[in-house]
């Protein structure tokens, strides 16, 4: 990416005209995006946002963005406002100040716009059109008609760029006509946050737009994104974009952007066991696969996770289980996670960190990329070495990204930057922050470094969420266990299910016994009475509580073993999902039984 990239974001929602209708998604959409494109592990771009602007102060700030700028800039223009059409087919941004009669005087024309692009010197513009367009006219009006829909694209692509080298425009959509009845906009368009800028903000912040995974979101990837997005949450809305562009534009950095292997899919005879009837023959086919994930030939590795994948999203519990157990050994699990290099002289070259790569090939091969220009990555056979620039004095805090094919995590790195005169090991005193060192620090792009996959013996799975070690104690690493909160809970849930159901049994006992002594009893009986007497409701209620607490604690048993399931064993997950499972196949069918037994008693009692 360039070294100068700025963006204007101009969001209009509220207007002097009482027939150009009030717009809710504008300002959120600015800051969403202001927020994305300004973060500097994302667009890290200067940017500028102009709210309910007149149009005199838009074309100023407008012609001033383009105006002075050089090829090595990169200049990003977004429009969040309402589009018009004059009766001569141009198109026009509203301004808090447009009249629609007065679109000429009171309005920006894109004829404007487009002069600005294609006379600034940068050498890449792009513009983001997120408008409602077409013949839209307020009541009275005689300058504004409905007369068809405007061509956006065509309004910016007549003329190349004469100074820069390219250019492109993305809009929301190319043909939409809205109209006004009386004097308010009949589709309500401010009703919910914008499809078109939520996309965009969303595909740059998750990284989910950078569809080749390489670690930077292009123009395409992001145009690819927001087209499939917006077509899914409206079909009736097309995004269009037109470019003149020499060379890839990158937009942002991914933030999860993952390693992409080419897949060499399981054999015919594979596939067809993973497609049977028969469960012990799909339960031997995701252990042949488990077999193919371990191999040291990666193409063979990645073709097994993704159908393991698919098993474990699809398949009934049991045989999904198995799955996610094999897909659990290909997590991301370097050794040690965090390095601390302790106090070191500015200027000096401190020992290299090591971090091995833990687990079979495929979870070993990942892509380690440093937040912080002062790190330094360097693969090895088994895992990568840290060293880092000492150039300024301060704390230094940073991680390394490490993504692979199917999860990512992070290495954190800390040191204390000193002066060489300054003794032993004093406390550093206050001084530049690590934000601070990085001012001084020479900017350039993050190193992005391919770990390698060198087979080495897997140690034990670390826990995630394990805070700092010790210096002393760095080099152990926690290995799984079957202890935990997980297996209690599903113990403890297994016991209040069984007693749910002991309860239900004794209530339906107990209700027979009043039943039988109210047909006895004749006209003079009373099904509460001897309901009351007998002794059901207790029981009745305990089965409720108990088979409520039963899924409840079950629940909380669920999530942790979601949430830290490398600290427990194979067996020991495989032991807690069968409690789970056997306590709701108690506990459900016990809740509702009760439930429908206590309305029939408080909807029967009293006509019996």
């Amino acid at each position: 990416m360039t070294d100068s990239r700025h963006a204007l974001i101009i969001a209009n929602d509220r207007y002097t005209d009482q027939g150009l209708k009030k717009l809710n998604a504008p300002l959120q959409d600015a800051a969403s995006l202001e927020r994305v494109l300004h973060d500097p592990q994302i667009g890290d771009f200067e940017v500028e946002v102009v709210h309910n602007a007149s149009a005199d102060l838009m074309r100023r700030r407008i012609q001033g963005f383009f105006k002075d700028r050089d090829r090595a800039d990169t200049l990003l223009l977004h429009f969040s406002c309402h589009g018009l059409k004059s009766e001569s087919g141009e198109l026009y941004f509203a301004a808090s100040d447009t009249e629609p009669p007065l679109l000429a005087a009171t309005a920006v024309p894109s004829q404007f716009v487009r002069s600005c692009m294609s006379t600034t010197r940068a050498g890449r513009t792009v513009l983001f059109l997120d408008c409602c367009y077409g013949g839209a006219f307020s009541k009275g009006s005689t300058s504004v008609r409905a007369s068809g829909d405007v061509n956006v694209l065509a309004s910016f692509a007549e003329d190349e760029p004469v100074t820069g080298r390219g250019w492109a425009v993305i809009t929301a959509s190319d043909s939409m006509e809205y109209a006004f009845e009386g004097s308010q906009l009949a589709e309500d368009s401010g009703a919910r946050p914008s499809v078109f800028t939520h996309a965009v903000v969303e595909g740059l912040e998750t990284g989910d737009a950078d569809l080749d995974a390489d670690g930077n979101i292009s123009l395409d990837d992001l145009y690819d994104y927001i087209y499939r997005h917006v077509r899914d949450q409206n079909p009736h809305q097309t995004p269009k974009k037109a470019a003149e562009l020499h060379g890839e534009l990158y937009l942002a950095h991914s933030r999860r952007g993952r390693i992409k292997i080419a897949a060499v899919p399981s054999p015919p005879s594979l596939r067809t066991a993973l497609q049977s009837d028969d469960i012990l023959t799909r339960q031997r086919a995701v252990l042949v696969l488990n077999k193919r994930l371990q191999d040291v030939k990666l193409p063979v590795a990645e073709g097994a996770r993704q159908h393991l994948e698919e098993v474990a999203s699809k398949d009934i519990h049991e045989i999904a289980v198995l799955a996610s157990d094999a897909l659990s050994e290909i997590h991301l699990s370097p050794s040690p996670d965090y390095l601390d290099f302790g106090r070191v002289e500015r200027n000096s070259t401190p020992q290299k960190r090591s971090v091995t790569m833990q687990g079979p090939p495929l979870a070993r091969h990942c892509v380690a990329q440093p937040t912080e220009s002062w790190l330094r990555v360097d693969p090895t056979r088994s895992g990568l070495e840290v060293h880092i620039d000492t150039a300024a004095e301060g704390l230094l805090s940073g991680d390394i990204a490490l993504k692979g094919v199917a999860d990512e995590t992070v290495i954190h790195v800390e040191a204390v930057v000193a002066a060489a005169h300054e003794p032993g090991h004093a406390e550093p005193a206050p001084g530049p922050s690590n934000e601070s060192a990085q001012a001084h620090a020479p900017r350039r792009d993050r190193d992005t470094v391919v770990i390698g996959t060198t087979p080495t013996p897997p140690p034990p799975p670390r826990p995630p969420g394990r805070p700092p070690v010790p210096p002393g104690n760095r080099q152990q690493t926690q290995r799984p266990t079957a202890s935990g909160r997980a297996p209690t809970l599903a113990g403890a849930a297994l016991t209040l299910a069984v007693t749910a159901l002991a309860m239900l049994a004794m209530t339906i006992q107990r209700a027979v016994a009043a039943i039988t002594e109210r047909s006895e009893a004749g006209v003079g009986g009373e099904i509460e009475n001897n309901i009351r007497e007998q002794g059901a409701l207790t029981p009745l209620i305990v089965c409720l509580i108990t088979a409520a607490a039963a899924l409840i604690v079950g629940a909380f048993a669920q999530h942790d073993l979601a949430a830290q399931r490398e600290r427990y064993t194979r067996k020991a997950a495989g032991g807690t999902r069968t409690l789970l499972s056997i306590t709701k196949g108690l506990a459900i069918p016990a809740l509702i039984l009760a439930v429908l037994a206590g309305i029939t008693y408080l909807a029967g009692s009293p006509s019996w």
